[in-house]
């Protein structure tokens, strides 16, 4: 055997016994709990044969409590690049196998040398996460490494995607990555996250209450609004990262990619979703599947704050953010909750070039105590400053009502949406007829002989003046009343008039939104 051939063997033989992790033993504990390795998450997720993994010989550099004398191979996390649906991607795995996936300083620069790369060549980054924390017995230099981690985190927001994995533990410092990346992603019994554990929460507090209920991956998904994507294994977790890689750009200098047009689905036939009735509800996601290409939305934290619906689709072959009120659930009034996700998302399309649908059928915004006390006038505040910050093109379909602060806040002309649109029966006023026939007609109705009847009439008066898009319309607010049948036609044609929409905004450093 040649020298050369004596070198190949050695590198094989390196290769392999990092590519062991961390052993047998380690190996067979992450599948006892449900959990595929580091490795093969990766070739789960990339295209076949697509990734190239870099800096596996690294080797931490802790010295003391006797870390000198251990080894960890690829210091417990995993980088490189490869493609998703042909698409090039930046990835790197903590491997739990491995010290548990502890971060330590090298451990640290390998994650952020993949983020340099990922931002330097402008691509996509998925980070997959699945660690103890901080390497305790490396000190403030673990938490130096969160500290670099997170700068890039902010410097790449807004310029490539950023997709965060949550495949295990997730504690302490280590949260506030994947809560400063676009998309998280989490998987039923095997994500937790939290900053502080059960056992220190029970040592401080006196409280009890296990990992699943205080950071799983239902919590995130449904009350904290900390997660954008639930799925029931990890198979389908990397289905659906697959689809959002197959549905945003690679960065915020291009457009997603735009793949052949296609029809709805018959089956979605928007002029039966819809009741004329405006007290009678209907699920808006079947409005929004009677106006995309083939039916198919992916929608975006489904289970949190699910008053208002967000989620991607494709109209004429091109990718479009979809923002709409949900009858179904609490009248699709809006919240604290559901403000906070709209605006998120408004501002997610707004950095990629994806041009934004918005929806629109709601009573206003919710009142009480309650959300007076949340801040609802700060988060409600957060829509108003997304919608008037976009400068994609913004759509506006007024389907059925739009009262008050609402009818601002869901993409109105006021906030510079490009075109505004309303179906017939469209109800556009400062507040419901009922409500509004008690304020105006308030002495009427006192002093007539048959109170309930004179308020009949006066509702009905209201009705006839303001239950109609025509009085808006006449004022130039809505550019066009539509018959619901009309609506993809009149999108298709905003979308290619606003295709190549400029508008700037006034020089300046940054905004100040109300966060």
């Amino acid at each position: 055997m040649s020298v050369e051939d004596n070198k190949v063997l050695e590198l094989q033989q390196r290769k392999e016994r990092i590519r062991f992790g961390g052993g047998t033993k380690a190996i067979e504990k992450q599948k006892a709990m449900g959990k595929l390795t580091a490795r093969e998450r990766i070739i789960a997720l990339v295209d076949a044969d697509s990734f190239h993994e870099y800096d596996m010989f690294v080797e931490h550099d802790g010295r003391d409590f006797g870390m000198q004398d251990k080894s960890l191979p690829g210091d417990g996390v995993i980088i490189g690049t490869g493609t998703i649906l042909g698409s090039p991607v930046a990835i790197f795995a903590q491997d739990f196998t491995v010290a548990g996936g502890s971060l330590g300083f090298m451990h640290a620069r390998k994650i952020t040398k993949i983020m340099d790369y990922a931002l330097n060549m402008r691509i996509p980054l998925i980070g997959i996460n699945d660690s103890g924390g901080a390497r305790i017995q490396e000190g403030v230099n673990a938490l130096a490494g969160y500290g670099e981690i997170f700068f890039r985190n902010t410097l790449s927001s807004g310029v490539i995607p950023q997709i965060s994995v949550i495949l295990g533990p997730c504690a302490g410092g280590a949260v506030y990555s994947p809560a400063l990346t676009d998309f998280v992603f989490v998987v039923e019994n095997i994500s937790k996250m939290f900053i502080t554990g059960p056992e220190v929460i029970k040592t401080v507090l006196g409280e009890e209450i296990s990992m699943e209920e205080l950071g799983g991956a239902k919590v995130h998904s449904e009350m904290t609004g900390n997660a954008h994507f639930y799925a029931t294994s990890e198979d389908e977790c990397f289905v659906q990262i697959r689809k959002l890689i197959s549905m945003i750009p690679a960065n915020n200098t291009t457009k997603a990619e735009k793949i052949a047009p296609a029809r709805p689905l018959p089956e979605y036939d928007i002029t039966k979703i819809v009741p004329a009735d405006p007290t009678v509800p209907y699920d808006v996601r079947d409005v929004i599947k009677a106006l995309v290409d083939e039916s198919e939305f992916l929608e975006v934290m489904e289970l949190f704050a699910a008053n208002i619906v967000v989620g991607f689709g494709r109209v004429n072959g091109e990718t479009v953010g979809f923002i709409a009120n949900q009858p179904l659930v609490m009248a699709g009034v809006l919240d604290c909750d559901s403000s906070d996700k709209a605006a998120r998302f408004i501002r997610f399309c707004d950095a990629f070039n994806i041009p934004i649908v918005t929806l629109e059928d709601l009573p206003g915004y919710l009142p009480g105590v309650d959300q007076e006390h949340a801040g609802v006038i700060r988060h409600g505040a957060k829509m108003l400053y997304a919608y008037s910050e976009a400068t994609v093109p913004s759509i506006t379909v007024v389907l059925r009502k739009a009262y008050g602060g609402g009818y601002i806040a869901m993409g109105s002309r006021h906030l510079r949406a490009d075109f505004v649109f309303a179906w017939p029966n469209a109800e556009i006023a400062v507040m419901g007829p009922e409500g509004a026939a008690n304020i105006i007609f308030r002495k009427d109705i006192m002093e007539a002989e048959n109170p309930a009847e004179m308020r009949k009439l006066k509702i009905q008066e209201y009705k006839e003046k303001f239950a109609n898009p025509y009085v808006a319309a006449a004022k130039g607010y809505i550019d066009s009343v539509i018959a619901p049948a009309e609506t993809r036609m009149f999108i298709e044609h905003a979308l290619k008039v606003a295709a190549h929409k400029s508008r700037s905004q006034p020089n300046k450093k940054h905004g100040n939104p109300p966060f």
